[in-house]
């Protein structure tokens, strides 16, 4: 408390300097603390951890996300601080301009040496990378933002150099001397290049029989889909995020590298043009498109899209918005538009790679009147209420689509999976009564990092049916799809099937590796970077470290990997052909 009263006290004398007069003063400092501090409070009961610098670079994206009362409580919080600011200034004062070329030489000395100012912050602050909130508990706010912000910008000035990827790329060969990166966690292909690929990403799709303590009056899901899922032996994805940021798990599925940043890959840190998914199954003839009926832009989808390969990207102004649920496009209605989209492609015998986002699902799982409440609970958490509803439907709605796409498309690959879990309540309510998350991370035990993860997944393979594949992190399965289609060609998505004991799912500042069977004490092992290393972590410790060297030199480095790898690159130069239309 001390260090952060200082911190907002001299950020006060700042302002103080270049204000009109103490009126002014006083009305711009309480609305920008305000903003500050309530915009952090909402992500910390959200998702758990405190503002990042990544977070103020997307704000752009609530502008998208609300409408009416909600959209202009937005602009208040983002745009209102900055206008008093611009009206308190004493512009025509020596003072003011003497206090910004101040701050302007100290925003250059941060932009000049980020890795410097980060190192001695974290030697004077501290830094617990895998509990955000623990961070921000002992820096307070202002002083968080600093130290993050040099870290992020420390991390973009300082691409891996060719010598760290070979060594990297060396790396991955001993962390597992016997698996070839190219033959992916899958080792028998059932099919050959040319079956279509459908992957449904289903928005906060998860399992709410798991809530024991919410009394739900019955079980939500289809009964189809249970039986369903239970064929795959109840196959479960490693999802890197919780209850939002679903273009983070986006990117792992299509590009095969884990997410370890607290951030939106999507938003900095995809900068190059990679062949991910799309890309590489366009060198073998397929056309590929995303859909997903939302503003295209959000969560920089439009460029992302097109950096990874896409053909086309359908987005809310594509489809008719017939079935809504407040904001929210309701799945039925999607998918019967998508189906009658690609049924041309279909027909025409051209192979596709078909992906859809879903977005009926969102926070906080709005209905409208074709879609009653069936599903009643003995406690007073409306979330939860609401989201067994959602699932109620959503999952009935799934299961009609899938029996029409397998009608139409029998041969076809289909992978389908929840990207997070729900959010249920600030501080992880709702499932902290059931005994399944603590209230605070660093109050977790080492099984509720994977509770905290871990969704539906059911991959049906065509006439041969649902695959019993356990537990597998989002980022393997663009590996298991090539080797399902039979394409054994060599591929970068293939680089992060060589992790030593898996499944192996990081997280910023963490990784755990996993035994089969629910989460529970003793099943898991968690290694926390900073501290000290359990017995089994050293492998995959340095293993997590060479992934990540590779990922910043692919996504947003100079790409030697694809150079000292050449059979990596054959697909790069396949340019997508509308991201657009």
């Amino acid at each position: 408390m001390p260090r952060d009263l200082i911190a907002n006290l001299l950020l006060g004398a700042i302002i103080y300097t270049m204000s009109r007069n103490l009126a002014w003063f006083l009305s711009s400092i309480t609305v920008l603390m305000a903003a500050l501090h309530l915009a952090n409070a909402g992500k910390v009961v959200v998702l758990g951890g405190p503002m990042m610098p990544d977070d103020l670079l997307a704000a752009s994206n609530m502008f998208m996300l609300f409408e009416g009362w909600q959209l202009a409580g937005v602009v208040v919080v983002v745009v209102l601080p900055f206008i008093l600011l611009a009206f308190a200034l004493a512009w025509r004062s020596a003072a003011t301009w003497v206090m910004l070329a101040v701050l302007a030489a100290a925003g250059w000395g941060l932009v000049q040496a980020p890795a410097v100012i980060s190192h001695t912050m974290d030697s004077w602050y501290g830094n617990t990378v895998w509990n955000q909130r623990s961070n921000f508990s002992g820096r307070g706010l202002l002083i968080h933002l600093v130290q993050e912000s040099a870290r992020y910008l420390a991390r973009g000035a300082n691409p891996p150099n060719r010598i760290e990827v070979e060594e990297a790329l060396s790396e991955l060969q001993q962390a597992n001397p016997d698996q070839n990166p190219n033959a992916g966690p899958v080792a028998v292909p059932t099919g050959m290049p040319g079956r279509n690929v459908h992957m449904i990403v289903l928005e906060s799709f998860w399992d709410p029989m798991a809530l024991t303590a919410a009394g739900l009056s019955a079980d939500p899901i289809d009964p189809a889909f249970r039986a369903l899922w239970a064929q795959t032996g109840n196959s479960k994805a490693l999802s890197p995020v919780y209850g939002g940021y679903t273009a983070n798990a986006e990117f792992e599925v299509l590009c095969g590298f884990p997410v370890t940043e607290d951030a939106v890959f999507f938003e900095g840190w995809l900068r190059r043009d990679v062949p991910c998914l799309p890309r590489h199954l366009k060198g073998i003839g397929y056309q590929s498109i995303a859909s997903h009926p939302n503003i295209a832009a959000f969560w920089n989808r439009v460029n992302a899209y097109h950096r990874i390969g896409f053909d086309h990207y359908w987005s809310r102004d594509d489809f008719q918005m017939d079935d809504m649920n407040r904001n929210f496009l309701g799945d039925a209605s999607l998918f019967t538009q998508v189906l009658q989209k690609i049924k041309p492609m279909l027909d025409s015998g051209t192979p596709i790679f078909n992906y859809v986002l879903t977005i009926f699902g969102h926070l906080d799982y709005p209905l409208n009147e074709a879609r009653p409440p069936v599903i009643q609970t003995n406690d007073d958490n409306n979330f939860i209420r609401d989201y067994a509803n959602t699932m109620y439907y959503k999952s009935r709605e799934l299961m009609v689509f899938l029996a029409e796409l397998r009608a139409q498309d029998p041969d076809a690959l289909i992978v389908l999976f929840g990207d997070h879990l729900p959010f249920l309540g600030q501080n992880f309510d709702g499932y902290t009564a059931s005994g399944l998350l603590a209230d605070k991370r660093e109050d977790f035990q080492d099984w509720m990092f994977e509770t905290l993860v871990t969704t539906p997944l059911v991959v049906i393979d065509g006439q041969h049916g649902p695959l019993k594949l356990g537990e597998v992190p989002l980022y393997q399965l663009p590996g298991i799809i090539l080797n399902l289609l039979g394409d054994q060609r060599p591929s970068l998505l293939r680089l992060a099937a060589t992790a030593p004991g898996a499944p192996l799912r990081p997280l910023p500042g963490m990784h755990f590796l996993t035994q089969e069977g629910q989460p529970r004490q003793g099943q898991t092992l968690v290694c926390r970077k900073g501290e000290d290393l359990p017995t089994g972590c050293g492998p995959s410790s340095r293993w997590l470290q060479a992934i990540i060297t590779l990922t910043r030199d692919l996504f947003g480095g100079n790409q030697y990997t694809l150079s000292l790898e050449p059979s990596l690159h054959s697909d790069l130069n396949t340019t997508p052909s509308d991201i657009s239309d």
